[in-house]
């Protein structure tokens, strides 16, 4: 790509802003550096970052790379075996203990951002280099008595020389003779000596050595002779605690030098850390959204397409409400631009009035692909979708070079002749004003002539002129396709926006008029424009109208499917509200019928025993309230259950061929067969085997002469059952009771098999529940559960057929 180019399209302008969001001088420098790839992966590796960077800030909004510094410099100096400064180092170990913190706080997400999590890797935190000059120089950049026992040493020292040596000042200075001759009673410095103020004349007074004197010459600074001695100790001892201060310097600016590799590196990482979170900010700033970066794709139809019609190149421009991000937000309209292998076309002619925004749809689209292939987020509606172009050339604005003795003509021909040198099939090519600057009619015909160039190299181009003849050459010409600005002849200004499909005019006569020039005027000018060029202006603002008026239809029908979709969301989900509404009652209804005839059948066995227990030894009279109770109970149980059609004869023996109450069934069938204990009796169309005794006789077999007859069996409608029980927690003889419903109930439902729930525990459950199955007459097998049915703490049961 030529970065001529970018400057025509303005990307620095872009880079520049973006600069402005990063933290620190490295991630700025990348910022401005920031190129568009022709790699596709590439570029959608750096669209995916920055999505990535957005939702790490939306997510962590304290994110900050404050306290980053651009180390490079530093780290060079030291490996060239320089004495870093004491702010030099804390830089160092501001950025470096920073990169710790990052790692920590982004690392543990890295699942969630892969891309980041690359960069944050790279970043090495050299914990002892961190230690170490923390242990070495405090906060405010000065060397701590702790960076080595001998610095330490030297500043004890140097305390006490001082103390001696302004001990003895200033009793030089209180001492009363020699107050006369002092001109103020401080004591002061002078190259780096401690001195007295000694007024002149009293020179010889105060015996010492003249390091100074005042403007006047009226004060001479001195040191007297009898802290000469103490003032050499301290400068000593200052000499040499500077030594050791520049010592241990050294000493850390070489293990800076021996991690130089890390640092780097660690400064380069944060440099793209802090260019990918600019790029987030930079996005949310404008209101961007991620463009889908796709692949050049033939068009379905080329091979339908004969020699003379060249195929699509398969480049692919969707950008629907995109706005020039360096435009107010406030004044930018937003335009819709599509074209693909699927529309047919890949080269777009804009016609339309002056200033009515043609060029800024050429830069527009030229700056957003750009910023796409940099990795930028664009300010465009979702859905955007672009292709990958190897190279970007636009001829924008008026070229006239002085220097070059060129017209604006010779200007634009110059660029072109360079684009038509660099460019392919997977190219965009914009070009402004095509054909302008010389004679129209040999302008538009230069300009038809390039474009049909263009067709057949299969490059995509997006093209303004004012040539009317180009208008029809894109009506015609496969490939292209027409698109205008509109512009608003009530105000008299444009409206900025982009119609793809139909072409734009001048309204050159229409704004005369409007303006107040005169109508004869403008009629003697019309009278010289051939009839069918004004036939073609008139049919075009008619069917400009008409497309207007289709867009609102449309835009009316999409309102009113809208609504009809939201109300019908709204019923749907009334609709589920109301079914779920009705089971829960009917299941509660359920529930509640089945605890009552639970309730009622414990009570029963209950008087029963009682019954037994006292049978022949208590009164006449207590049996026969015993009795009368049951019959009660028996009555409110019959009244929950299915009622039979017949009343039940009494006293008379149960044969084969008589109707029977299966209690487990809960059910009633014909009598088949006996077998001692055992019975046979068909219910429906099942035969079942069970026990003889609880069997109790609703209809005698009925007799004829000529056959017998034949009874049906009115079955009620199974119960909604699960195909699993829970038993665990129960007592035994209360987990039997539920398990002979359940299984009548599963039964009944046509369970092919059913999951009992028993656990393991003591095993006194599971072997209950396993000598009921063994006689129960509905199960035909049981078995244990395998590994992911439950193993042993469950057993699976498959009913009789």
């Amino acid at each position: 790509m030529n970065p001529k180019y970018w400057t025509i399209l303005e990307l620095p302008t872009i880079l520049n802003r973006l600069a402005e969001f990063t933290a620190f001088s490295a991630g700025h420098d990348l910022a401005l550096a920031l190129a568009p790839s022709t790699d596709l992966a590439e570029v959608r590796r750096r669209q995916a970052e920055t999505a990535e960077a957005r939702h790490l800030l939306s997510i962590k909004t304290d994110i900050t790379l404050g306290g980053v510094h651009d180390l490079r410099p530093h780290v060079q100096n030291a490996v060239r075996g320089a004495r870093l400064l004491p702010q030099d180092l804390l830089d160092v170990r501001d950025t470096l203990y920073r990169a710790q913190q990052i790692k920590r706080s982004i690392g543990r997400q890295k699942e969630q951002f892969p891309l980041l999590a690359r960069i944050i890797e790279r970043l090495a935190g050299c914990p002892e280099l961190i230690t170490e000059i923390d242990r070495c120089i405090d906060e405010y950049g000065q060397v701590l008595d702790s960076a080595s026992p001998q610095l330490a040493y030297l500043r004890t020292e140097l305390k006490v020389a001082y103390d001696r040596l302004m001990d003895k000042l200033n009793r030089l200075i209180a001492n009363p003779e020699n107050a006369p001759h002092l001109q103020e009673g401080y004591i002061t410095q002078r190259d780096g000596r401690y001195v007295i103020p000694v007024r002149a004349p009293s020179r010889g007074r105060i015996p010492g050595l003249v390091h100074d004197q005042s403007a006047s010459g009226a004060t001479l600074f001195i040191e007297p002779l009898a802290t000469v001695e103490l003032n050499n100790q301290y400068r000593e001892l200052q000499l040499e605690e500077q030594h050791e201060v520049e010592r241990i310097l050294l000493a850390l600016s070489g293990r800076v030098a021996e991690q130089a590799a890390a640092i780097t590196q660690t400064v380069e990482a944060l440099a793209e850390l802090d260019l990918a979170l600019a790029k987030a900010k930079y996005a949310d700033a404008i209101r961007a959204t991620e463009p889908e970066i796709v692949e050049f794709t033939a068009s379905r139809r080329a091979k339908k397409q004969n020699e003379n019609r060249p195929p699509h190149p398969g480049s692919v421009i969707d950008l629907k409400q995109a706005r020039h991000p360096l435009i107010d937000p406030q004044k930018v309209v937003p335009i819709d631009i599509h074209l693909s292998a699927s529309d047919g076309y890949h080269i777009v002619v804009i016609t339309g009035p002056n200033t009515g925004g043609k060029t800024v749809s050429l830069k527009t689209v030229g700056l957003l692909a750009l910023m796409a292939q940099c990795g930028l987020h664009l300010p465009v509606a979702d859905g955007a979708r672009l292709t990958v172009f190897e190279a970007i050339c636009a001829d924008i604005g008026d070229e006239q070079s002085i220097e070059q003795s060129l017209s604006t003509f010779s200007s634009h021909m110059s660029n072109i002749i360079d684009i038509l040198e660099t460019i392919d099939d997977h190219s965009l090519v914009l070009l402004d004003e095509l054909g302008a600057g010389t004679d129209p009619l040999e302008g538009a015909a230069l300009a038809q002539s390039l474009l049909i160039h263009l067709v057949q190299r299969q490059v995509t181009a997006l093209v303004t002129t004012h040539h009317p003849e180009l208008k029809l050459f894109a009506h015609s010409t496969p490939g292209v396709i027409n698109a205008s600005v509109e512009f608003d002849l009530e105000t008299l200004s444009p409206t900025y926006r982009l119609s793809i499909g139909l072409p734009g005019h001048s309204n050159a006569f229409a704004i005369a008029r409007r303006l107040g020039l005169p109508e004869i005027i403008v009629r003697r000018a019309q009278s010289m424009i051939a009839e069918n060029v004004l036939d073609v202006e008139r049919y075009l603002s008619e069917l400009k109208a008409m497309r207007q008026e289709a867009e609102q239809l449309r835009d009316n029908l999409q309102q009113q499917q809208t609504q009809v979709e939201r109300l019908r969301a709204e019923l749907r989900e009334r609709l589920l509200q109301i079914e779920a509404e009705r089971e829960t009652l009917l299941r509660q209804a359920h529930e509640q019928a089945a605890q009552e005839i639970v309730a009622l059948r414990k009570e029963l066995r209950e008087l029963k025993r009682r019954a037994a227990r006292i049978a022949g030894t208590e009164s006449h009279a207590e049996w026969t309230a015993i009795e009368t109770q049951i019959e009660q109970l028996e009555s409110e149980q019959l009244a929950h259950e299915p009622s039979p059609s017949l009343a039940v004869p009494t006293g008379d023996k149960i044969e084969i061929g008589d109707t029977v109450w299966v209690p487990d069934l809960n059910t009633t069938g014909e009598l088949l067969a006996i077998d001692g204990e055992a019975a046979e009796v068909q219910v429906g169309s099942f035969r079942v085997r069970t026990r003889l005794h609880p069997l109790e006789l609703r209809h005698k077999k009925a007799v004829s002469p000529a056959h017998d007859a034949q009874v049906t069996i009115s079955l009620p409608p199974p119960p909604p059952v699960s195909t699993e029980l829970h038993l665990r927690g129960l007592r035994v003889d209360e987990g039997l009771q539920r398990l002979e419903k359940y299984l009548d109930d599963a039964y009944r439902a046509r369970a092919p098999f059913v999951r009992i729930v028993h656990g393991k525990g003591s095993g006194r459950m599971k072997q209950a529940v396993r000598q009921l199955l063994q006689q129960h007459p509905l199960v035909a097998s049981f078995r244990d559960g395998v590994e992911g049915e439950g193993d042993s703490g469950v057993t699976i049961v498959k009913f009789k057929t």
